[in-house]
């Protein structure tokens, strides 16, 4: 398995099997036809509350980390989202999570990948 991440802004790499937006938000300025979305897993993405409490700040990663965890594991509809991209996973052998943020390392895909990568 084979998951790679992307940031909306930067174009999709032409090998970058099925992709995935993990953000709650549309990506502003970008296009459907420029994104080039297989699927779009809000429910996946941080809660708001959360989002706006990490505010990307990087000296919150560590926390903002264990907070999105215990997300992906109690909410429902966050559940319901990581089986689906479970599912995806096990049927393609390359998946890239898009995201909107600016930082390439600090942001919740990263979390995500690695929450997945892990379990």
């Amino acid at each position: 398995m084979v998951i790679n991440l992307e940031r909306a802004y930067d174009g999709p790499a032409p090998d970058g099997g099925f992709r995935v937006l993990v953000d709650r938000l549309w990506p502003r300025g970008i296009s459907r036809e420029r994104a080039r979305l297989d699927l779009w897993l809000k429910d996946v993405a941080p809660s708001p509350g959360l989002r706006s409490w990490w505010n990307h700040d990087p000296q919150r990663l560590a926390e903002f980390a264990r907070r999105y965890r215990a997300e992906l594991e109690s909410d429902a509809a966050t559940i319901g989202a990581v089986d689906t991209l479970r599912e995806v996973l096990e049927r393609h052998p390359m998946v890239t999570l898009v995201y909107g943020a600016r930082d390439p390392v600090v942001n919740h895909a990263a979390v995500l990948r690695d929450y997945l990568v892990a379990s």
